[in-house]
């Protein structure tokens, strides 16, 4: 945050004295849409920071992809994969799907730096998450040669456009049809359709044909199928899945149990699910934070606060430092369960690694903390909460003015 803010200051000249709000949305767009101007010269990686700054904002459809088009984002970046799923997202809500059409079609246009078959596979994944099949499949076709690349793609836009029968009929016809050849993430992508359509039982015979035709599972294979089987609560099924990752020397690892694990405490289940936890540390494997992030979402949620605050501080004295969200989640619940002292010490923890959680979350808590008439600690943190973002400044001077004098 601090390079940005410095990286702005360098942008606008000194004369233009705007609010902070307006200054700092006015520098990242001259950044990426004022090429021209040799004071906004930015590198590939500022200009994906830049344009996800202002996508995180951006409402206007014209503008949306005006943003993306200037940042010349592409799939070879995680920034720049990270801005044009919210720019999708966005575009899509609006109901701007002409607008995402022309973007996505342009997109494909050749390029020195990235294969024609990985930006239009990325174009493909993108219809799906708009709900666009039909051009995903438009895409697709429009290939000279489409690869088991853009066909993996294909299959996992179905998935993401909830249109899970489609994936059996592309699978089953377009191999044929294109010359493609079907490899792992192909079959995993299909476990993955079965697994989330309620149809979790197709694994076996999926698994036979990898099998059959010599491909071999991988841990993924197994693990979506149990998520699946879990979800379905066919627990015999899922026992038989633990026997056949023996079977084919793919032994239940980390990742299997945290899979495991997850899906018990979705279904509520949450004492089998701290007993395979139990079960996997004696097995001498060490859990990590995604570990911990579920059984701590998931003892929350169902109001064992307690619990939760157990396993956060079992974490930390295991060195595990989660992922922002896992922080948030817990400040969330502490406060819905009105420990507001507690969600305070796990607050200032997040300020400290720079995570901040959203501003609705936070308010929660400065108004819980008055109510606790600790108004002192409330006035505290919104003073941090106003360093760190400036731009809802205006928005905690009304939570200020409210506060007991």
């Amino acid at each position: 945050m601090a390079t940005l803010a410095r990286l702005r200051q360098r942008l606008l000249p000194l004369p233009l004295l705007l609010p902070h709000l307006l200054l700092r949305r006015f520098s990242s767009a001259a950044a990426i849409l004022s090429p021209g101007d040799p004071s906004a010269v930015l590198t590939s990686k500022q200009k994906s920071r830049a344009a996800l700054s202002l996508l995180k904002s951006e409402k206007n459809p014209a503008r949306i992809v005006e943003i993306c088009r200037a940042a010349d984002l592409t799939p070879a970046s995680h920034l720049d994969r990270t801005a044009l799923s919210i720019a999708t997202s966005k575009l899509a809500t609006s109901g701007s799907f002409a607008a995402l059409r022309s973007y996505l079609d342009g997109f494909l246009s050749p390029r020195p730096d990235i294969s024609s078959d990985r930006l239009r596979s990325h174009a493909i994944v993108l219809f799906g998450q708009a709900g666009m099949l039909d051009d995903a499949v438009r895409t697709f076709k429009a290939s000279d040669s489409p690869s088991v690349r853009s066909l993996n793609a294909l299959l996992f836009a179905c998935i993401l456009a909830k249109k899970h029968d489609e994936v059996g009929r592309i699978f089953r016809d377009f191999p044929t049809s294109y010359g493609i050849t079907p490899n792992l993430d192909t079959y995993n992508t299909v476990i993955k359709a079965f697994c989330e359509s309620g149809t979790s039982r197709s694994f076996f015979s999926v698994l036979d044909e990898m099998v059959r035709i010599g491909i071999k599972p991988n841990m993924m294979t197994f693990c979506t199928a149990l998520a699946g089987f879990y979800r379905e609560e066919r627990f015999d099924d899922v026992g038989k899945v633990l026997e056949l990752m023996k079977k084919h020397d793919c032994h239940p690892g980390l990742s299997a149990y945290n899979v495991r694990i997850q899906s018990l405490c979705k279904l509520k289940r949450l004492g089998e699910a701290k007993a395979l936890f139990k079960e996997m540390v004696a097995e001498g494997m060490k859990p990590n934070w995604v570990t911990y992030n579920h059984l701590i979402f998931g003892f929350c949620k169902e109001g064992d606060l307690e619990e939760g605050k157990k396993l956060y501080k079992e974490m930390g004295k295991r060195g595990c430092v989660a992922d922002s969200s896992c922080y948030f989640t817990l400040i969330y619940y502490l406060c819905q369960g009105g420990d507001f002292e507690a969600a305070l010490g796990v607050a200032k923890e997040t300020m400290a690694r720079n995570w901040v959680p959203c501003f609705s979350t936070m308010k929660m808590l400065v108004n819980g903390l008055v109510r606790g008439a600790k108004v002192e600690e409330a006035r505290e943190l919104i003073e941090k909460m106003k360093e760190k973002f400036s731009g809802n400044a205006d928005m905690w001077k009304e939570v200020e003015e409210e506060l007991p004098q």
